[in-house]
């Protein structure tokens, strides 16, 4: 029986041509056939690298036919490094669907780790990096994007979206009406010439996002506040009360606050503060 190949899932530059792996570049070197999302693209990059492949087209709009084609090679024993455009395969570009028929007929899929732009963004965002939730890019059907700002509105965890700057100003303004004075990183143009972080709250970043160009990502801040309320429970009444006397809130208030937030009568607390 013939040995069935290997598809490597290789990770490009997200825009300096020194972000690939030297090990990316001995893949690269050594497959019979690299599956490019755009193969001009692709080929000014093999260039560059004076790689000479054969290159094969692997988009989104023609992922179901190319993966047969492309599971059959790997079948007969050849070995495929897929590549997209910038970054990772399979990370809000095509690569997710050939991988999963990989596994389906057992054929081995190596990933060559890299650059990917959301890593590089959170990492000198400055906001939160302990856990964090990738949601890609925010769909355009306005019932399922409402559904995502909401996951966004009460998630406690850093987020993190991919946008086209065609349609950033709108995105933001999306997020202005969500988000408060959460904290927002807009990156742009990573590891390129005129890479850029713009950082401040949502109105702060859509006072400066006008006319901006290149690739985006936004880490946001997560839902401090929820997080707060989510601990209100494991805080003494002292505790409580010293928390909003901090805020500078009077004593009326601060008593209406606790018993909101913790449903119990405002005259329970009112009594122990006296």
């Amino acid at each position: 029986m013939k040995e069935k190949g290997m598809l490597y899932v290789v990770a490009t530059p997200i825009g300096n041509l020194e972000d690939i792996t030297l090990r990316a570049i001995k893949v690269l070197k050594n497959v019979d056939l690299i599956a490019a999302e755009d193969t001009r693209h692709t080929l000014k990059l093999l260039n560059h690298l004076e790689i000479t492949k054969p290159l094969i087209s692997y988009h989104r709009h023609n992922e179901e036919i190319k993966t047969e084609i492309l599971v059959q090679k790997l079948l007969d024993g050849q070995t495929i490094a897929l590549v997209s455009d910038a970054g990772t395969p399979g990370i809000s570009d095509p690569g997710e669907e050939i991988i999963k028929k990989c596994i389906e007929e057992q054929i081995q899929v190596i990933p060559v780790p890299g650059a990917c732009a959301m890593i590089n963004a959170l990492i000198a965002s400055g906001i939160d990096t302990k856990e964090f939730y990738f949601l890609g890019f925010l769909p355009l059907n306005k019932k399922l994007r409402k559904n995502k700002l909401e996951e966004i509105k009460n998630n406690e965890k850093t987020i993190i979206l991919y946008e086209a700057p065609h349609k950033l100003m709108t995105t933001l303004k999306d997020l202005a009406e969500i988000l408060e004075n959460r904290q927002v990183v807009l990156a742009r143009e990573l590891t390129k010439i005129h890479e850029e972080f713009i950082r401040g709250t949502i109105t702060e970043i859509i006072q400066n996002a006008e006319n901006l160009k290149g690739e985006m990502v936004l880490i946001l801040e997560g839902n401090k506040n929820k997080e707060i309320k989510n601990n209100f429970e494991k805080l003494s009444l002292e505790e409580h009360y010293k928390l909003y006397e901090e805020q500078g809130l009077e004593k009326k208030e601060i008593i209406k606050k606790i018993a909101k937030d913790k449903k119990i009568n405002k005259n329970e607390i009112y009594q122990k503060f006296i």
